[in-house]
């Protein structure tokens, strides 16, 4: 198998170096897998843009996505950036490790959240109807459920990419996962 360089700054196109330099001055580095994106002219800036997109969803119910998308996934990467970036949300360990379980038994309305992103993820879109039932009755919306689906899709993505380039984890270390995933 081809091995798959981190593109440095002066590796790829004017273009992506701006986004690179924006990128260092917001997070202060460019993260692996946003690199590993500007192999591509143009995937970088159109994964941005979608990622960065106007949602429903507020960025604590993101990681919730965010976090039982990549323990399907088994994105080592994605779930080590979700780990911190959900501490960063209010999410202690446990929860964290619930949440990539596909629940949230600290809230009801999280872990409806978490069954519905762990479910569609798993089942490519085909979506048990008693876990979308679960889903409305908790209080969401049918904006929530696209913006949802939108959300587990920007995630698989970088799942994809992760998992098919094995780019280094820059970012603290996720720990296994050892409880089952919630059925």
């Amino acid at each position: 198998m081809s091995t798959f360089n981190v593109p440095t700054r002066e590796e790829v196109s004017t273009n992506n170096q701006v986004i690179f330099d924006n990128l260092k001055k917001a997070v202060g580095f460019v993260p692996n897998l946003f690199a590993t994106y500007a192999h591509s002219e143009n995937a970088l800036k159109n994964y941005l843009d979608f990622a960065n997109a106007k949602t429903s969803l507020k960025a604590k119910e993101k990681e919730v996505v965010n976090l039982a998308v990549s323990q399907v996934n088994n994105c080592e990467y994605c779930l080590s950036a979700h780990t911190a970036i959900g501490k960063m949300n209010g999410f202690d360990d446990d929860q964290i490790l619930q949440l990539r379980a596909g629940r949230a038994s600290f809230d009801t309305k999280l872990d409806a959240l978490a069954r519905l992103a762990r479910n569609i993820t798993e089942n490519r879109g085909n979506t048990d109807a008693d876990v979308l039932e679960n889903f409305f009755e908790a209080g969401w919306t049918k904006e929530n459920l696209i913006d949802t689906i939108a959300l587990v899709g920007d995630k698989t993505i970088s799942n994809y990419i992760n998992n098919t380039t094995k780019i280094p984890v820059d970012f603290p270390v996720a720990p296994e996962l050892e409880v089952e995933l919630a059925s």
